[in-house]
């Protein structure tokens, strides 16, 4: 199951999506192989931070929740 991409995550995807572009212009190939790698790094970054943004959502959603019933 994939995660919707939080905002931060979306900011990531967008900077790799940036860095592939440059990529694609590069006519040193050394450097486009390091644009690439750098553009896939950002691409799990913002799947790393969808899902802990995801997890704090929930935890704070969790804790919102405890507190009720207790009046």
């Amino acid at each position: 199951m994939t995660l919707p991409l939080s905002q931060r995550g979306k900011e990531y995807l967008e900077t790799a999506r940036t860095l592939l572009r440059a990529a694609r212009t590069m006519t040193d190939q050394a450097i486009a192989s390091q644009l690439k790698a750098l553009a896939d790094d950002y691409e799990q970054r913002a799947e790393k931070a969808s899902h802990v943004d995801a997890a704090k959502a929930s935890s704070r959603s969790t804790a919102g929740t405890e507190g009720e019933g207790h009046t």
